[in-house]
């Protein structure tokens, strides 16, 4: 009973989305297929869109996206800040720390989270996961990019780099349509819709492209660290701060959900684009993609009991 119910939870929900991925890792094996490209589209358009999308229009109550923008704040800091000690402790140089942190504190919320929660918990569920993926694209596109910097950079102008990052600007731009209840013109706002049903199938395509070009990286303890944090210690901390955030229901199935997912595929965006350690960055999104079925499956069963 046990097994089936494992197996039958992993090809309702998790299945679909792998075989997307799946046909974007066979088209980068077949083909020459430029995935920086592809990822500073996604980085550029198709991730602020969704993410502007998302906000204007959620139907969650004030205290509901506050609770779970903290919630999602507090699980990012403890599992970057387990990575950050071990790192230090290890020894590890920089940009193998920052490394390390950037893939144990961000999961893949969007484009294998949103997915999962929706087939697996419905729409009430998908409604935290959406602010819970919110919070924690503003935080990879601020405090990640902040991360990926000063890999090379000194702080001030890992800073002021942050005034590059599109997300911010639509962010600003969703929290002031929403203040003065302005609603988008028929055409931007199908502009907006289109390009956001698109954002998600886009980045699972990439997430695929990533992961056949991975490169394996001479740090392996590195690596084993950050996909083990990623999906041990988040869902673990998740469960253990459900608790006193006060979750139940919908609340507590999307975000501890999102809080289990594997790094995030972007990763390898900053990653090439700041200069960190690449290899390190893709295998361990190769790793944590591969293996997170594993943990998620389960994790699947008991939240949904």
């Amino acid at each position: 009973m046990v097994i089936t119910e494992l197996l039958t939870t992993f090809a309702n929900n998790l299945l679909p989305i792998l075989l997307i991925g799946g046909a974007g890792f066979l088209l980068g094996k077949s083909l020459y297929v430029e995935s920086r490209a592809l990822g500073r589209v996604v980085f550029y358009i198709f991730s602020p869109i969704l993410v502007f999308d998302l906000l204007v229009n959620t139907q969650l109550n004030s205290a509901d996206i506050f609770t779970t923008m903290g919630f999602s704040m507090a699980v990012a800091f403890t599992v970057g800040s387990l990575a950050f000690l071990i790192g230090k402790l290890s020894g590890f140089e920089r940009p193998i720390l920052m490394a390390m942190i950037l893939t144990s504190a961000f999961g893949n919320t969007g484009n294998y989270g949103l997915p999962l929660v929706s087939f697996a918990f419905g729409k009430d569920a998908l409604a935290f996961a959406t602010i819970y993926f919110v919070t924690n694209s503003i935080l990879f596109n601020t405090i990640g990019v902040l991360i990926a910097s000063l890999g090379h950079m000194d702080f001030k102008t890992a800073a002021l780099g942050l005034f590059k990052v599109p997300t911010v600007y639509a962010v600003t731009l969703a929290a002031l349509l929403n203040r003065f209840q302005i609603v988008l013109p028929i055409p931007l706002a199908r502009t907006v819709g289109l390009a956001s049903n698109g954002s998600i199938p886009v980045m699972i395509v990439l997430l695929g492209l990533e992961l056949s070009r991975v490169q394996w990286s001479h740090s392996f303890r590195a690596m084993s660290i950050s996909a083990a944090l990623r999906l041990l210690a988040g869902p673990a901390v998740a469960l253990l701060l459900a608790i006193p955030f006060g979750f139940h229901g919908a609340a507590r199935r999307g975000n501890i959900l999102e809080a289990s997912m594997p790094s995030a595929v972007t990763s390898t965006v900053l990653a090439s684009e700041y200069g960190l350690d690449s290899s390190l960055v893709t295998a361990t999104i190769f790793i944590g993609t591969i293996l997170s079925p594993l943990t998620l499956t389960p994790l699947l069963v008991y939240l949904g009991r």
